[in-house]
């Protein structure tokens, strides 16, 4: 039952991030951090402070960032780069796709301060694009884990993969509710609930966001189905087309613009295989704005209400 699922406690994902690189560096030498003066803000101390020697700080720099972190794969480093989402891909978008993508390079673009949940800074640095313009580019790998124990475990598996990859993450504290020692494999969907009435597909904070939803739909009757999908891309497809294949119905949530995101990526799945009711909770083709992360999510539907309601138009949709 998605009531069963507990809270463990509230920690920032970036928390997650700054205690993945540090084991990864620890694993692995070849492990080095890069910074576009934020290394604070993505808690790269604790790093810093025992690798010295494996941090570069590029200052206001992102485009050369990227460009150093490529250079840096050719001698057998694995760079992660870290600032703010908006700058780790509109900012720098045909640097990465020239200098990382094109060639294959084994970056790891790490991405804070992602979507809404951002706050106050508003809407310049809210960037609710970047899922839609990294999962476009050919070879690239894009993560979006829910919790921060759940980041920390993406951290240190993307040192092992070889290739691109953009990491999502964001600035608030949020309810940590993952395992502490979990496997994290990249590409597999995590299975957090298994329903017959309807599917919940979601991925970031909007996680714990489905898991009040489906709370409140397990109180009134339904069968609820909720996934994790960690993973934008690679997708996980057989595990999107079983899950829509047994509940007929499906929502998708994301801290992102309902074009181009984890929405379009089920939907078409959906569309080829198994065509299904499906409503999208996500931005609807617009900025945002300064505020709490809690007003901004509820003014722009993306919060709990906004995600039963969706549910229970799927499934009337279904029965139609």
């Amino acid at each position: 039952m998605v009531k069963d699922i507990q809270v463990l406690n509230e920690k920032e994902t970036r928390g997650g991030f700054g205690e993945g690189i540090l084991e990864a560096g620890r694993r692995n030498p070849n492990v080095v951090a890069l910074t576009a003066d934020l290394a604070g803000s993505l808690k790269l101390q604790a790093f810093i402070k025992e690798f010295p020697d494996r941090f570069v700080q590029c200052g206001i720099a992102e485009a050369n960032m990227i460009g150093v972190a490529a250079g840096m794969t050719i001698g057998g480093k694995i760079p992660y780069t870290t600032t703010f989402a908006n700058f780790s891909t509109g900012r720098v978008y045909d640097q990465i796709r020239q200098s990382v993508a094109y060639s294959g390079k084994n970056v790891k673009i790490c991405a804070s301060h992602a979507g809404l949940t951002l706050g106050e800074d508003g809407a310049t640095h809210q960037i609710l694009e970047d899922i839609g313009m990294m999962k476009m580019l050919p070879g690239m790998t894009v993560i979006v884990p829910c919790d921060f124990n759940q980041t920390k475990a993406a951290t240190i598996a993307i040192a092992d993969y070889e290739g691109p990859v953009y990491l999502r993450f964001g600035r608030p504290k949020w309810p940590n509710f993952t395992a502490e020692d979990q496997d994290f494999q990249i590409g597999k969907a995590q299975v957090l609930n298994e329903g017959t009435d309807i599917t919940l597909f979601a991925c970031g904070h909007l996680v714990w966001k489905c898991v009040e939803a489906g709370r409140i739909l397990e109180e009134k009757g339904y069968s609820v189905e909720l996934i994790n999908i960690h993973t934008i891309k690679p997708l996980d497809e057989a595990a999107v087309i079983k899950s829509i294949t047994k509940t007929g119905c499906a929502v998708t949530a994301e801290e992102h613009n309902v074009l181009g995101g984890l929405g379009d990526s089920i939907a078409q799945v959906a569309a080829r295989h198994n065509p299904i009711p499906i409503e999208y909770i996500g931005t609807n083709d617009t900025f945002g704005e300064s505020g709490s992360p809690k007003d901004l999510l509820k003014k722009y539907g993306l919060d709990t209400p906004q995600i039963v309601a969706a549910a229970e138009k799927a499934i009337a949709r279904k029965k139609g």
